[in-house]
C-alpha cells in the first residue's frame, strides 16, 4: 500500500515587537506627522527670538544726560535761521555725546542705536514753547536743556547723523520733526519707503510713532 505524502508548511516564527495589531499600525502614520510638526514648532519658538532680537534689537539702557555731556565743552552759536546751516554732526560735543550714548545703550548696531538717541533726546530734555524764530545749535541744547521742537529735531538729527546714519526734517504746520533712513529696521516702524519717523518732542511716542494728530496734516521734506 503506497502511503501519501504530508507537506508541513513551516510558518516562521516573529517576534513580540513584530506582531503590531493592524489598527495600531494605523495611527501611526498621522502620530509621525504631529510629533514632527511638534518639533518644527518648538525649533520656530526658539530660533525667532534670535532673529527678532537680532533684526530689531533695543537699547540696554538710556543714559541720562549728566553721564554723557563732558564737563566743559565749547557752546557754539551759528546764529542762523536755516535748519541745514545748523546740522553740524562734526561739532566734538556732539560726537562725544552721541558715541557715549549709543556705546552705554547698545552694540553696534544703527538701528539700536538711533533708537538710543532717539530716546536720550525725548526723556533728557524739556519741551520750551517758541518765542521766536531763534534756532538753538545743538551744544546750546546740550547746554541749556531744553528747546521747542526746532531744538529737538535739529540736536537729534546731528546727534544721528555723527554715527553715520541718514536723516532729514519733516516739517508740518507749526511742527517738526526728524526722519532716519534705516532699510534694515523692521517694517512696521516704516511709513515712507525706509525712511522713519522720529518726534523727540512727543513723550509718549514710541520710536517710528507719528503722533496722531499729524497722521492727516500736509507736511514737507527737506
Amino acid at each position: 500500500m503506497k502511503k501519501e505524502k504530508h507537506h508541513v508548511h513551516h510558518i516562521p516564527e516573529l517576534d513580540e515587537d513584530e506582531l503590531v495589531p493592524e489598527e495600531e499600525s494605523k495611527y501611526k502614520g498621522p502620530i509621525k506627522v504631529i510629533l514632527a510638526i511638534a518639533l518644527a514648532l518648538m525649533v520656530l519658538i526658539f530660533i525667532f527670538p534670535f532673529y527678532h532680537l537680532k533684526f530689531d534689537p533695543s537699547p540696554k539702557e538710556i543714559p541720562s544726560l549728566d553721564e554723557v555731556l563732558p564737563a566743559e565743552f565749547e557752546v557754539v552759536t551759528y546764529n542762523s535761521s536755516s535748519y541745514f546751516a545748523n546740522l553740524h554732526p562734526e561739532e566734538p560735543v556732539v560726537k562725544q555725546v552721541a558715541n557715549k550714548v549709543v556705546t552705554i545703550a547698545c552694540d553696534s548696531d544703527k538701528i539700536c542705536h538711533s533708537k538710543a538717541l532717539f530716546y536720550f533726546v525725548r526723556d533728557n530734555f524739556n519741551y520750551v514753547g517758541e518765542s521766536g524764530e531763534y534756532l538753538m545749535s545743538s551744544s546750546e541744547m546740550l547746554y541749556s536743556g531744553g528747546d521747542d521742537c526746532d531744538g529737538h529735531s535739529i540736536l537729534l538729527a546731528n546727534l544721528l547723523q555723527s554715527v553715520g546714519i541718514k536723516t532729514r526734517f519733516v516739517f508740518f504746520p507749526r511742527h517738526v520733526m526728524v526722519q532716519a533712513w534705516l532699510p534694515d529696521a523692521n517694517n512696521r516702524y516704516k511709513v515712507n519707503d525706509d525712511w522713519i519717523f522720529l518726534d523727540p518732542t512727543c513723550e509718549y511716542c514710541e520710536f517710528g510713532e507719528l503722533p496722531q494728530k499729524y497722521a492727516y496734516s500736509d507736511m514737507s521734506l527737506r
